[in-house]
């Protein structure tokens, strides 16, 4: 019996040791904008989308966030859950760093989100490791184009 209500269940878009990539790429590329506007509702900072599936069997694409307190992380992470189990009646297949609140990983198969204090995101620096991996635009609430 699964864990998950019956109107929400996990994806996993590839097997162990195989590509992630989508059954149909803008699928993945829509939950990726659906979880970085929900990180942006939560005036997560400095939002980011990188597309790695060229660069990386992980994943199609990592949302990468800063959030400047540990509640804010853990509230950008539960609103990013809520927000996908409504508009795609999924949850993350994992969660980890929920405790802490200072870095919260959360896998959604072809999405990878990171959300990270301002600290940690400068130390890991996501964005200069997966320097090569296009990035995708998205234009938070604040933005003035």
């Amino acid at each position: 019996m699964s864990d998950f209500p019956p109107s929400v269940t996990p994806f996993r878009t590839a097997q162990a040791g195989q590509p992630s990539v989508s059954a149909n790429p803008d699928d993945a590329l829509a939950l990726a904008r659906t979880i970085a506007q929900a990180a942006d509702e939560r005036k997560g900072g400095d939002i980011r989308v990188l597309y790695v599936a060229d660069v990386s069997y992980l994943a199609d694409y990592f949302v990468i966030v800063t959030g400047y307190s540990a509640v804010q992380v853990r509230a950008i992470a539960r609103t990013i859950e809520d927000a996908v189990a409504e508009a795609w009646q999924r949850l993350p297949l994992r969660t980890e760093g929920q405790g802490e609140g200072r870095w919260v990983l959360q896998d959604y198969g072809e999405v990878i989100v990171h959300i990270f204090m301002p600290e940690e995101r400068e130390f890991y620096s996501l964005e200069a490791f997966w320097g090569h991996a296009e990035t995708v635009s998205f234009a938070a609430a604040g933005d003035t184009q």
